[in-house]
């Protein structure tokens, strides 16, 4: 009995591990492979898991319906460093609801229904090193701060959104950025594109494939055009160019200087006014005295 009670050792090992990392401690509709890792992938979720493991390090929700995060989910999970949340229904992120995340490395939010990243998305999650943002088809909006504290990341992925232009500083706040995707967007050719061309060149070796096979659309008749079949020359007359901010400069420093000279003619003609009268009188007192 003994040999064979030996040779099943192995099987009732496994089958104690099973039982023990899909018992209590794993959600009942997903699996959990390991103690730290549970993964409720292509479950047809419409929500979030209930009695997730505080201690979970690996979290994957990926191919589900789900349409909306609690801003304060992530606020047990301190452990969390990886979180796949792509092929859902997320139409936005809250502010402030992945800021507790201050071990995450990896996040993915593609393939899901984002419309914009605004500011504080992320908090200052400074050890994310890869973010995907890619392929949400109503993204048309970046804020300039929405990667600020992100000081770890390495690789950014906003390719096939729906992104017609982007503030370069949002990417100048990334000092550890090694590769970015920004390809299939339809950009537009016009002067608010200037910067991030300029950009764009000077960091081609951030892109997996450089510059070649992103296009922009020309603003006159909305023609494509390869960014490779461009130059600075380009974007010549945008230097030249005012915009709505240095028209207002211009129409209120006129009005300040013409309400000054205004203000100054008539202090003078008072002024003169005053002395002629101040004079008349002086003229006549000295004529009575005469007399």
């Amino acid at each position: 009995m003994l040999p064979c009670v030996c040779r099943f050792q192995p099987v009732l090992a496994l089958l104690s591990f099973t039982l023990l990392t899909q018992g209590e401690n794993c959600p009942a509709t997903c699996l959990c492979p390991d103690p730290h890792t549970v993964d409720c992938s292509r479950r047809g979720l419409t929500r979030l898991p209930d009695e997730i493991p505080l201690d979970v390090r690996r979290l994957m929700l990926a191919d589900n319906w789900i349409p909306h995060i609690p801003s304060d989910f992530l606020v047990l999970y301190s452990d969390l460093v990886y979180l796949d949340l792509r092929n859902n229904s997320l139409s936005h992120i809250e502010p402030g609801t992945l800021s507790t995340s201050s071990r995450l490395v990896f996040l993915d939010l593609g393939c899901n229904n984002l419309t914009e990243i605004p500011k504080g998305t992320f908090g200052e999650s400074r050890s994310l090193i890869k973010l995907r943002l890619g392929n949400n088809p109503y993204l048309s909006m970046v804020n300039e701060d929405a990667f600020t504290g992100l000081t770890s990341l390495r690789e950014l992925e906003l390719e096939r959104n729906a992104l017609s232009g982007l503030q370069v500083q949002a990417l100048n706040q990334l000092p550890s950025l090694r590769m970015v995707r920004l390809e299939g967007n339809p950009w537009v050719c016009n002067c608010n594109f200037s910067n991030l061309f300029t950009w764009l060149v000077e960091n081609s070796h951030k892109l997996p494939n450089g510059i070649e096979g992103m296009e922009c659309s020309l603003p006159n008749n909305g023609r494509r055009v390869p960014l490779s079949h461009l130059s600075q020359d380009s974007f010549r007359e945008c230097q030249i160019t005012l915009t709505l901010t240095d028209f207002l400069i211009i129409i209120f420093s006129g009005i300040s200087v013409s309400v000054a000279a205004i203000m100054a003619s008539f202090f003078l003609a008072s002024t003169v006014h005053c002395f002629q009268r101040w004079s008349k009188g002086s003229k006549g007192d000295e004529e009575e005295n005469e007399e």
